[in-house]
């Protein structure tokens, strides 16, 4: 079989059912392969697009989504998603088509140093110079991006290299791993510190998520009583209905989630990645007492310095420290979590217009069932949403944080509702962050992906206006104008709907859920809650 071939079928053996991307010249062998495999090929219309669906199947499925690109801007256009990717631990195997390997020693049409330009952003990158190497390389690939850290992989296959006839090679079949047991001793140790505290916290982060480990810290909290706070990419991880939940971290700034931090004198961090959330932001004083529990040793910071840690199996782990640790029967943050549900809950039905932020969230959770998926682009929205949108289940909410990448809500969701669709997906997205993959609207209607794509619009790029306000009383160049957004869904055969009072926007979001189609709603926003937000924070006192 031809080389192309050989890389097709170990695709196939480790289970890729989607790969998304654009044919090109330097590709050509693979595209033709792969009319003969039970892979579907999803033509994206860029491939920024392509890889933030593999992006965004990766975190949802925990299986690494797949890109494909040709050599030059057609690699270099995947680098954002890729990098997006691999700074939230979510995993994808990106590939690139390259020129002959007779072209790559010099200054030569489209070609790049593809490994050398991957390498920083990639957990593994590799160039395939030898079709023996094939399945050496895919299941390396896959290995790694689908490791106890997931993250990107990157592959560079020249055109040459994958014409290559008579190859007689199989692909490397991929192996259960087993992540091992927690030692006893630490066992031992970290139940005694959780036994001594006296006001313990739980911050959970993404780990427990990708880990499917989010019962197990529900049991835990609930025999030991400790509540549980989540970073916004853990939303979820505990409902936010539990008694339990002290809601989500992350805001810059001195949340009422924050007064669990300064009370807390335990800090029991759960699947947690730095990157989530710096640790300067909820242990300034550094004198707290900080319990690292995952499956690898925690990343340096001056401001997480462990006084003890876990590793090994999550559910093991919290299982056995759960039968190892005091219960504490009064664990002192009723009054917080009163508090919190109050002022997520305060403006539900603002009459207001343009819509209040608030009104927005409640609007959308009482849409949507507890199961659908929201994919939240980044911008002045996604504050909004990772602070105030209540999730009873994890991987619910997908919400871009490490790397904070604009444009992945729309090409997120065409992933979303490929790979689970029976769910209801919305995409909720500002009107600048739409414009910049909205181009894949085309591809969802194209494969009859049908969602919902919910634009806050203010005509702005309204987290900056907001850091601007804060900074220096003025706006600088963050104003544009914005097209009709209802023709041009039309324009893509999609339907839209302008909402011009409060009311209307639950009765046009269950309606839009239930057409079978790409449905755009344009939903004036009343950001000045940005600046009330800020000030509100500013002279917050901690009821507890």
């Amino acid at each position: 079989m031809r080389a192309a071939t050989l890389f097709v079928k170990c695709l196939e053996a480790e289970g890729v059912e989607f790969i998304y991307g654009i044919p090109g010249e330097e590709n050509l062998d693979i595209m033709d392969a792969l009319l003969d495999s039970p892979i579907t090929f999803i033509t994206t219309r860029h491939e920024q697009g392509a890889a933030f669906m593999a992006d965004v199947q990766g975190r949802l499925t925990g299986k690494a989504g797949v890109c494909l690109a040709t050599l030059g801007p057609g690699a270099t256009n995947l680098v954002t998603g890729v990098a997006d990717a691999n700074m939230d631990h979510a995993p994808v195997v990106a590939i690139a088509g390259q020129a002959p390997t007779n072209r790559l020693h010099k200054e030569s049409h489209q070609v790049l140093d593809l490994v050398n330009l991957f390498q920083p952003i990639t957990r593994y990158a590799s160039q395939i110079l030898n079709p023996e190497v094939i399945p050496e390389v895919v299941r390396k690939a896959f290995k790694v991006a689908q490791g106890a850290k997931p993250g990107a992989a990157f592959i560079d296959f020249p055109e040459n290299i994958a014409r290559i006839e008579d190859i007689g090679l199989k692909p490397i079949l991929p192996r259960p791993v087993t992540t091992p047991y927690p030692s006893e001793v630490r066992l031992v140790a970290v139940a005694k510190i959780i036994s001594d505290a006296e006001f313990p916290l739980i911050l959970a982060g993404n780990g427990l998520v990708r880990a499917n480990a989010c019962d197990a810290l529900v049991a835990f909290a609930e025999k030991l009583n400790i509540p549980v706070a989540t970073t916004f990419m853990a939303k979820g991880a505990i409902p936010s209905s539990h008694p339990l939940s002290l809601g989500t971290v992350g805001l810059q700034a001195h949340d009422y989630v924050s007064c669990g931090f300064d009370r807390a004198d335990v800090v029991i961090c759960v699947g947690y990645d730095l990157v989530e959330y710096p640790p300067k932001l909820w242990h300034q004083t550094g004198d707290r007492k900080i319990i690292h529990i995952d499956t690898l040793p925690a990343e340096v910071d001056a401001y997480y310095n462990l006084t003890d840690g876990v590793l090994g199996d999550f559910n093991v782990t919290l299982s056995e420290l759960a039968k190892r640790a005091s219960h504490h029967r009064n664990n002192g943050y009723e009054s917080l979590r009163t508090a919190i549900l109050h002022e997520l809950h305060d403006m539900d039905d603002d009459p207001g217009f343009p819509v209040k932020p608030q009104r927005i969230i409640a609007d959308l959770r009482r849409a949507l069932a507890p199961d659908d998926i929201v994919i939240c682009d980044v911008g002045a929205h996604k504050m909004w949403m990772a602070r105030m949108f209540p999730c009873e289940k994890p991987n619910t909410c997908i919400i871009s944080n490490g790397f904070a990448s604009m444009g992945i809500a729309v090409p997120g969701a065409v992933a979303a509702k490929l790979n689970f669709p029976n769910r209801k997906v919305v995409a909720v997205t500002g009107d600048a962050g739409f414009l910049m993959n909205s181009q894949e609207i085309e591809t969802a209607m194209r494969v009859q992906t049908p969602f919902v794509i919910l634009i806050w619009n203010d005509a702005s790029y309204g987290l900056i206006e907001w850091k601007q306000q804060n900074n220096f009383g003025r706006l600088s160049n963050v104003k544009f104008n914005n097209p009709d957004f209802v023709k041009y869904a039309e324009a893509f055969g999609a339907t839209g709907y302008r909402i011009t009072r409060a009311e209307d926007l639950l009765p046009t979001l269950t309606q839009a859920l239930q057409q079978n189609t790409v449905t755009i709603i344009d939903c004036p926003v009343d950001y000045s809650e940005n600046l009330k937000l800020t000030a509100k924070l500013g002279e917050m006192v901690c009821p507890i």
